[in-house]
Order: structure tokens, then sequence, then C-alpha cells
């Protein structure tokens, strides 16, 4: 099952979290299932999120792309996010790799960890 990927901010992303689900501002769907289409529909995503956060104060400029299942609904719930991806600093080289968080872990990334 191919995944979908939501571009969003940190400080959207913290917003967020404190509700039903991530809100969804744009969406990036994998062509199939295979990695080359997985990491490409992740990269355009990361693009999405690049527009988004130019305009942040420091410390919140970084891309962040939330990722569900295909078969999530439209507006999807905590429940149906598998990972979250995130640069690791302000500013990031649109080359660079966003690190990997799981979904355990996304409260202590809102939190600063």
């Amino acid at each position: 099952m191919t995944r979908r990927y939501l571009p969003t901010t940190l400080p959207d992303l913290a917003r967020d979290w404190t509700g039903d689900g991530p809100a969804v501002r744009g969406v990036v769907e994998a062509h199939d299932d295979t990695e080359e289409s997985e990491y490409a529909a992740l990269m355009d995503a990361a693009d999405a999120s690049a527009a988004m956060v130019a305009g942040l104060p420091d410390g919140e400029r970084r891309r962040v792309v939330v990722v569900v299942e295909a078969g999530a609904p439209e507006v999807p719930s905590w429940r149906h996010v598998v990972a979250v991806h995130v640069d690791s600093g302000d500013d990031a080289d649109p080359d660079d790799d966003l690190g990997w968080w799981a979904t355990q872990e996304i409260g202590d990334l809102v939190a600063g960890g």
C-alpha cells in the first residue's frame, strides 16, 4: 500500500498534536509502493514544506512531512500516522535527507526534543 505525505511546519505540528490528527494542508501521494516513488513523494512534500517555513522565525524553519497510510481517510487521525520526517536544523539544504521520527516520538519532537 502506498503512503501519503502531508507537508507541514513544526509550529503547526505542535498545534495539531493536541488535536484529533494532523491538519491536511497539502497531500503528495507516491505513484506506487516502490522505494524510488515513495522517496520522490517524500521529497516533493519536503519542497512544499520548505515554502511553508520560509517566513518563520529562527528555530522553526525546518521542513516537516507527516506520513500516513494511503488507506487513511481524507482527514486522518493520529492513529493513521506512520512516521514524521523533519530536518535536523533550520534552513537545511533542499538536497539533505530528513530525519525519521517514530510516532511515539512526536510528543518529544514538538516539545523541542
